[in-house]
């Protein structure tokens, strides 16, 4: 399982979410810090899920990075949330 299955098998096990798409956009980093040739090290998630009601953005991305925290400690360099609660 590469890195883009495992973050998006992790978001939708913990939070059941309503849509959810994870794009490695490691290719439009080439020469930036964190960058490696092999890719997989820059993600952005787009996820709208009913976990995320009432809370504020900040909370939001503290669980999303809590979720994921074995994947940013095993390399991935940077993570682009866009989340929020369905309307």
């Amino acid at each position: 399982m590469d890195t883009k299955e495992r973050i998006t098998a992790a978001l939708a096990s913990a939070l059941s979410p309503q849509t959810l798409d994870v794009i490695d956009e490691s290719h439009l980093h080439k020469g930036h810090a964190g960058h490696r040739e092999e890719g997989e090290t820059h993600f952005r998630v787009k996820i709208t899920a009913e976990a995320f009601r009432g809370k504020s953005r900040v909370d939001i991305h503290r669980m999303v990075n809590s979720i994921l925290a074995d994947e940013l400690a095993a390399g991935v360099h940077a993570l682009a949330i866009q989340a929020k609660a369905p309307e």
